[in-house]
Parts: structure tokens; C-alpha cells; sequence
């Protein structure tokens, strides 16, 4: 049996497009593995990043480093696919010709056959998952329609294109069935999901529908978009006990100077107002944002309100990246990335320190208080869970212990009794 090594970069959507491929391998006789950069497999195939720069540097690292790997002969073939290679496949064909194949972000699904094999329509739905047996990221679209001043991914992956729901309810139920509890629900506009195939917003639902799946015991929600949102939304997080009172919603910047710089389509009180009636349909929501320093034409003054915006709105969890000047997009064709990297590392960095304080306090509250705790994992004596506030990798643990053995995966009562300014700890609340 031939053996293929499947490398995955960059988010989750892309750990998606792995664990799907990594099924279809499996389904014509190959032995699968993933990440495994050392790996002695017949076949690697890097599943690349192209968002910003750090991350399309990581990307053509790995893909150098497993050139190396096929020159000595660890390696027979090396494939790379994803948004980097849809983005440049010519430069990477002509600059790194030891690549045999390559392919882009939709395309993929042809490496099967090409390699022989034949790809299993059957099995669309499918996945070997990366993840910890007891989650899994649900990806429902794909693209985008927003026209932000610096992202390049709708050059990347083109319009929205929403999976049917259908194939979604397929897919939850599948995974149920393969013991999957908590479902980190994921597009790059959630919110946006359905236009496309039935004329408006389906995101309320399907969330509705997923949450009356006998099995699914957790819902996340990630990357839903300020502009337009839908608030029919609100009432099946607030309703269903299983939809999890967590919302990730970018939203970048507060001052309408750059809201406007950034063509965000919002303005800042139409953004303080969608806040405040978040946190009023949902009572004790968990909100989760990103924001950007050092875009084009930022100010002093435009940072100042961003540091006073955040201490007055205490975000729960908070995020915050450094602009990145991507070419061909509307900044790249319109405005030149004239705040210097040290200063935008400085606003970073202040930022989170902002964040780091709220954060503080925010644990502080949780003190007392018994949370139900999912278990990812047993480390050093103590278990490593997150509350139904937390996703996974980004988000804050709760750190505790117990006199008896638990099993990872399964969902516990955690009396919280002490906390540092992300994680908290506790003990298993005594029954």
C-alpha cells in the first residue's frame, strides 16, 4: 500500500479541505497520516496558506523543506494545493520546479483520479478527522462577497458559495455518529450563508436544525460579519441550550475614519448599537472579535478610539493583528502601507495588554462559579477543558482536577477557584 503524508496550513477551512482529502486517499487504498513533516511517505501534499505574509512564508518554508526531502530521496512525490497555489501556481510551477503537481483551492478533487485512483462522489461528506475525536470544525461556505480595502481572500476563493444545507445535516449527523459532541460551525461570513443558493440568509436555519440533531451537544459559531447581520440569528442561540452563548464576530476597527478607509459598510454607532442588542437578545453571551492596527491612514487619534472602544465594550475574548499590505487588493491599488512596522507592533502590543487586564477581570467573575467543562486532554496531573466560551486553540482553558479518572471528550461540572488573566482552574464539582 502506497502511503500519503497530508501537511495542513492556515485555518481550520483549510484543515477542512485536508481531513476531506485524507478520506479519499483512504478510500483508494493509500495509508494516511497528516503533519507529519518528517514523514517517509510515498506522497506528501502540502495544503497551503496565502492570507497575509507571515503566513505565505510559512507556506513556501514547508514547501522548500519537503523539496529537500524528495532531493534525498525520504519523499517520492510532493503535491501542493490550496490558496497559495491558487493564487500563484504559475510563479510556484516556474520558482520550485521539483513540485510535481499542483492545485488550487477547488480543484483538488481531481488528485485522486489523476493519481490513478477514482474519486468518491459518495464520500463528499466524508472526513478522517484531525481533530480530537470529540470535535469538529463544520465548514458551510466557502469565498466571500465583501469587498474589504485589505483581504485578500475573495481574490483567493472568488464569490460565497454555501454549502447545501442538507450536506451540512448530512455531514453533523455522520459525525455524531463517529462521536463527535461540540461542532465549530466556520465560513470566512458566516452570516452571509445561504444568499447564494436561496435568495437570503439561512444561517438561523440551519444552526436551528443542526441544534435538533439528536447527539450534537455543542455549538460554536466563527467568523460572522457586523455588516448586514442577520438577527433572526439571536433567538436559536438564546432558545437552543446546545447552541453555545459564544459569537465570533470581527469586526476590525471603530472609528468611522477607518471603518470607511477599510470599506467595512458599517459605521461606529450602527456598530456600538449591533453590540448592545447581541448581549441583550443573548444574556451572558460570550463575544469574540479581531482587530487591525496599522492600516493604511490609521492615525494617532483613529487608535485612541480604538483603545477607548475596547475599554468600554470588555470584549471577552479579543484577538488583534498587525496590517498586512497584500497585492492586488483594493489597499495595494489605492493606498500606500505607510505606518511603519514598529509602530504597528507598538499598538499591538498595547492592545493586548488592554485586552489582557479586561480578560483579567472577566475570570475574576467566574470565580465560585461552576462551569460545564468539555475535556480535550490530561497533562502533569491536571485536566484541560474549555467552557462552552472557549474554542478550541484561540481561547482561554480551564485548567482543574479530580480524585477520579475522567474521560477525555466527555463534559464535567468544574468549580472554578482560582484564575491568571486567560485561563482559569478549578476541581471537579463534587456530585
Amino acid at each position: 500500500m502506497k502511503k500519503v503524508s497530508i501537511i495542513s496550513l492556515g485555518c481550520s477551512k483549510n484543515l477542512v479541505d485536508s481531513e476531506l482529502l485524507m478520506e479519499q486517499f483512504y478510500n483508494a487504498g493509500y495509508i494516511v497520516e497528516s503533519d507529519n513533516e518528517n514523514s517517509d511517505a510515498d506522497l506528501v501534499v502540502v495544503n497551503t496558506c496565502g492570507f497575509i505574509g507571515d503566513a505565505k512564508e510559512e507556506s513556501i518554508n514547508t514547501i522548500l523543506e519537503q523539496v529537500e526531502r524528495k532531493k534525498t530521496g525520504n519523499i517520492k512525490k510532493l503535491i501542493v494545493m490550496g490558496c497559495l497555489s491558487e493564487r500563484y501556481k504559475d510563479s510556484l510551477q516556474s520558482e520550485i520546479p521539483e513540485i510535481d503537481s499542483i492545485y488550487g483551492k477547488f480543484d483538488w478533487k481531481n488528485m485522486i483520479t489523476d493519481l490513478g485512483g477514482v474519486y468518491n462522489h459518495e464520500l463528499r461528506n466524508r472526513r478522517i478527522l484531525t481533530t480530537p475525536s470529540h470535535y469538529a470544525f463544520v465548514k458551510i461556505g466557502e469565498g466571500c462577497n465583501r469587498t474589504c480595502s485589505y483581504c485578500a481572500i475573495p481574490i483567493i476563493t472568488g464569490k460565497y458559495k454555501s454549502k447545501p444545507i442538507e450536506d451540512i445535516l448530512e455531514e453533523c449527523k455522520e459525525l455524531v455518529k463517529r462521536g463527535v459532541k461540540e461542532f465549530l460551525v466556520i465560513a470566512q461570513d458566516l452570516t452571509y450563508y445561504g444568499y447564494d443558493l436561496y435568495g437570503n440568509y439561512k444561517i438561523a436555519e440551519l444552526v436551528d436544525r443542526m441544534a435538533k440533531i439528536p447527539g450534537v451537544q455543542w455549538i460554536k459559531l466563527h467568523y460572522a460579519y457586523p455588516t448586514h447581520f442577520p438577527v433572526d440569528l439571536l433567538k436559536v442561540i438564546r432558545e437552543n441550550d446546545n447552541v453555545c452563548k459564544y459569537l465570533d464576530i470581527a469586526l476590525q476597527h471603530c472609528s468611522d475614519h477607518m471603518l470607511k478607509q477599510m470599506r467595512r459598510g458599517i459605521n461606529k454607532t450602527d456598530l456600538i448599537s449591533l453590540i448592545n442588542l447581541i448581549r441583550k437578545e443573548v444574556p451572558n453571551i460570550y463575544l469574540r472579535t479581531t482587530m487591525m492596527v496599522g492600516h493604511p491612514g490609521e492615525t494617532a487619534e483613529d487608535f485612541k478610539e480604538l483603545v477607548e472602544f475596547i475599554l468600554e465594550m470588555k470584549f471577552e475574548r479579543m484577538g488583534v493583528f498587525a496590517y498586512s499590505h497584500e497585492e492586488d487588493t483594493y489597499c495595494d491599488k489605492h493606498y500606500k502601507d505607510d505606518i511603519p512596522q514598529e509602530v504597528k507592533q507598538v499598538r499591538v502590543d498595547e492592545l493586548m495588554e488592554v485586552q489582557r487586564n479586561i480578560s483579567e477581570k472577566i475570570n475574576e467573575l467566574t470565580i465560585g462559579r461552576t462551569l460545564k467543562v468539555i475535556v480535550d486532554s490530561f497533562e502533569d496531573g491536571n485536566y484541560i477543558g474549555r467552557s462552552e466560551h472557549d474554542s478550541p486553540e484561540v481561547d482561554p482553558l480551564v485548567i482543574f482536577t479530580s480524585d477520579n479518572k475522567l474521560e477525555i471528550g466527555n463534559f464535567y461540572d468544574v468549580e472554578i477557584t482560582g484564575f491568571d488573566e486567560y485561563d482559569l482552574f478549578g476541581k471537579l464539582k463534587e456530585v
